[in-house]
């Protein structure tokens, strides 16, 4: 082989080099350009991000669970049994109750019984007066005329009417009798007489005054009923 063809073959492989080294540089360079437009198409994605399909459904059906748990709690999240110290408040207070009831009733039971023995013991002491009341009475109508002006006989008319005075303070009231019709409630009948001007069944003549007290009888009139 000749030196001149040696320095063809030097030039070639040169000149082949330098050809595929260009053919690289120009591959390079696309494959750059390329990854940039990648790089720039990203970028505008992630600042204008569309909607994944079926994302608000999932989040609505995921609320509406949320909803759903929430209500389940409320309904079943309570403990059924009760707290000891609850239950024990519940049974002092249903105690209390029961003890102040009956101390109500006892408490009212007691007043009408002391009530009733007042009564009773006032009954007895209003009918052991009247006799003292029917002696004044008599006294004073028997009186001659000529002697109810003395200071003795205005003595014993102003102590009669202060005795009277006192029983009616205290609710004691004579039963009237004379001319009403006759009430076996009030009147104790001892004489029956025939008079055509009194209606019958009326009440000709009192023999003895009745009283009450508070409205109960502490002694029956003792009348005499015509026809």
């Amino acid at each position: 082989m000749t030196e001149m063809s040696k320095e063809d073959m030097v030039k070639g492989a040169v000149e082949e080099a330098k050809a595929k080294a260009a053919q690289e540089e120009a591959s390079d360079q696309e494959e750059t350009a390329q990854a940039e437009e990648n790089a720039e198409a990203a970028a505008e994605e992630a600042d204008d991000p569309k909607e994944t399909p079926g994302t608000e459904e999932i989040g609505s059906e995921d609320a509406g669970n949320g909803e759903a748990g929430e209500e389940k709690k409320k309904l079943f999240g309570k403990k059924n049994k009760k707290d000891k110290k609850d239950e024990k408040i519940e049974e002092l207070t249903d105690r209390l109750t029961r003890q102040m009831a009956e101390f109500d009733n006892f408490r009212k039971r007691t007043e009408k019984e002391k009530s009733q023995m007042y009564e009773i013991g006032a009954k007895d002491i209003i009918e052991k007066i009247l006799p003292i009341v029917d002696n004044f009475e008599r006294g004073l109508v028997s009186m001659p005329e000529e002697e109810k002006t003395t200071p003795f006989a205005e003595g014993m008319e102003k102590v009669y009417k202060q005795l009277m005075t006192t029983l009616e303070s205290i609710d004691v009231k004579p039963i009237e009798a004379v001319g009403k019709e006759f009430n076996p409630d009030f009147h104790n009948a001892v004489m029956h007489v025939e008079d055509e001007e009194l209606g019958e069944n009326i009440i000709a003549e009192e023999f003895q005054k009745g009283y009450t007290y508070r409205d109960s009888v502490v002694r029956h009139s003792m009348v005499k009923v015509a026809n």
